[in-house]
C-alpha cells in the first residue's frame, strides 16, 4: 500500500469511529421515572404587547351616562353599566354631532360631551416656521 492509501484508509476508520450516533442505530431512550418541569427562559424574543385601552370605571361610565342625560340622549338613571340603552344613547348622541355612530366611546365622542380633552383625536403638534431672525453676523 502506498502512504497515500493507508492514511486515507485510517482517516476513513477515524472519522467513523469519532462520530457513532451518527451511522449506528438509535438506542432505545430510558424510562424516565420522575418528571420535571420544563424551565422557561426569562429571555423572551418576542417583543411585549403594547398596552391596550383599558375600560372604563363604573364612574366613568356613570359620567358620560349624565352626560348623555343632559343631552337628552339617555333616559334613566345613570347605572355605571355600559349596556343596550347606553349604547344606543351614544349612537344617538354621535349622529346628532357629526360623528360616526358607532356606539361606542371615543376620544372625539368625550370631547363633545365634555368630559375630554380638546386635543384627543387629533394629530402631534406641528411646529410652526419661526419668524425670529438670526442675529446678524459679527464677524465683518
Amino acid at each position: 500500500m502506498t502512504r497515500r492509501t493507508l492514511l486515507g484508509y485510517f482517516g476513513a476508520v477515524l472519522l467513523l469511529s469519532a462520530a457513532p450516533a451518527v451511522y449506528a442505530a438509535p438506542s432505545p431512550a430510558p424510562a424516565q421515572t420522575t418528571t420535571k418541569k420544563k424551565t422557561t427562559s426569562s429571555k423572551s424574543k418576542r417583543k411585549p404587547k403594547p398596552a391596550s385601552q383599558k375600560a372604563p370605571t363604573p364612574d366613568r361610565i356613570r359620567e358620560i351616562q349624565s352626560a348623555l342625560q343632559r343631552d337628552g340622549a339617555y333616559q334613566g338613571d345613570p347605572s355605571g353599566k355600559w349596556d343596550d340603552s347606553t349604547a344606543e344613547a351614544m349612537k344617538t348622541f354621535q349622529d346628532k354631532n357629526g360623528l360616526t355612530p358607532t356606539g361606542k366611546i371615543d376620544a372625539l365622542t368625550l370631547e363633545k360631551l365634555g368630559l375630554g380633552s380638546e386635543t384627543a383625536g387629533k394629530g402631534a403638534p406641528v411646529p410652526t416656521a419661526s419668524t425670529v431672525t438670526p442675529p446678524p453676523d459679527s464677524t465683518q
